[in-house]
């Protein structure tokens, strides 16, 4: 499938966003048999892994805590009370998945994430009776999405897998909003690759391709790693490796994470300094 998008010229040519910082000894990594997540241990070994690309939010960031506390502190300086911020920031999200869907589907035009998550403010401060809020003040808030905080074993464990591994965002995301996450939060990318350099999102299989193509590997050579199960199995189909890391708190209950047990993915883990661990950095 890989060879026949490419000689479809599938694959744009991709400007200032798509330069990768490359570094030698990109070995490959074999996995460690240890504690590996919630359903226990995951061992065996695979082809080697010159690059491994994240899903960002809600497995490399919290967004759900970091815009539940942003949201507060721009409403405490509105005089906006009683609301139930980590509320707004679950419905705010909740439009994410369903936007993207009508962009994939071609009930939108191409819009970028941060574009859909401005959308979906507008029609979350209404369902809250939040008003007298300007345009201004919305694209303000707006850029709460550019702050989100990562969590704490994120750039821990990425430092350590830099140390053998290119490493990205393989995200939903847009790069302008990456990067400037990315440098609000010290996260230590090789390069940003955003869904807005493939004119798609996720899981369509150009996403996972172009990242693949742009870095002139092949589909095993690259491991998509994410605590979400939709996500590793679109990138499982494509030959691509996967990494499960389990994040419990995403959400507001334990029980809306994704799961997995060993030998569900590649590696099954906690956390990103766990997928370090067992990837041998």
């Amino acid at each position: 499938m890989y060879a026949q998008l490419a000689r479809r010229g599938f694959f744009w040519t991709v400007g200032l966003g798509a330069i990768a910082v490359l570094f030698s000894k990109l070995g490959g990594g074999t996995t460690r048999t240890q504690d590996a997540g919630p359903g226990g241990a995951a061992s065996g070994k695979f082809p080697a892994v010159k690059a491994i690309g994240f899903d960002t939010f809600g497995t490399v960031v919290d967004w759900r805590g970091s815009l539940a506390e942003e949201s507060a502190a721009w409403g405490k300086t509105k005089g906006i009370r009683n609301v139930d911020w980590f509320r707004f920031a679950d419905r705010w999200r909740d439009h994410y998945r369903p936007n993207m869907d009508k962009v994939r589907k071609g009930e939108f035009p191409w819009k970028t994430v941060d574009e859909m998550n401005r959308m979906a403010l507008d029609e979350v401060l209404r369902e809250f009776g939040i008003t007298r809020i300007t345009e201004e003040e919305k694209d303000r808030w707006n850029l709460a999405w550019h702050r989100l905080k990562p969590w704490p074993d994120s750039v821990p464990g990425l430092a350590r897998l830099k140390k053998k591994y290119l490493i990205s965002p393989c995200s939903n995301g847009d790069v302008g909003l990456l990067t400037r996450l990315s440098k609000h939060s010290g996260l230590p990318w090789d390069w940003i690759f955003g869904a807005d350099l493939a004119k798609h999102y996720k899981p369509d299989p150009e996403v996972y391709l172009t990242v693949v193509h742009l870095l002139s590997l092949k589909p095993e050579e690259f491991m998509m790693a994410a605590a979400h199960t939709y996500d590793l199995d679109a990138a499982r189909k494509l030959g691509l490796r996967t990494g499960f890391i389990y994040r419990p708190n995403e959400y507001d209950s334990v029980d809306k994470a994704d799961k997995a047990k060993p030998g569900d993915y590649d590696v099954v883990c906690n956390s990103i300094t766990e997928l370090a661990s067992q990837l041998g950095t």
